[in-house]
């Protein structure tokens, strides 16, 4: 294994130590099923990314995000209505 690279499994197993190299080497990639899934950032590393100041625009919470809005009760009315077509009709 590459270092820096952990397989989900082993990554679960070895917590501990995933979780030291991130800080002591940097960030840590995890793969499921031979494919990237996750990556592991020390607290340091993560702040730094969050940080207004650090040219990456600060994050603000997911709830404040417009692409992730609550529907007005007419909103969810007319996205969510059902079709009032009973179907065809079936002779038994």
């Amino acid at each position: 294994m590459p270092d820096g690279t952990w397989s989900l499994a082993d990554a679960k197993a070895k917590l501990s130590e995933v979780v030291e190299r991130a800080k002591t080497q940097g960030p840590q990639h995890l793969t499921k099923n031979g494919k990237d899934a996750a990556v592991v950032l020390s607290a340091e590393d993560y702040r730094r990314l969050n940080e207004a100041g650090s040219g990456a625009p600060k994050r603000a919470p997911a709830w404040l995000d417009p692409r992730f809005r609550v529907l007005s009760d007419d909103e969810h009315d007319a996205v969510f209505r059902r079709d009032q077509d009973p179907g065809r009709v079936i002779s038994f």
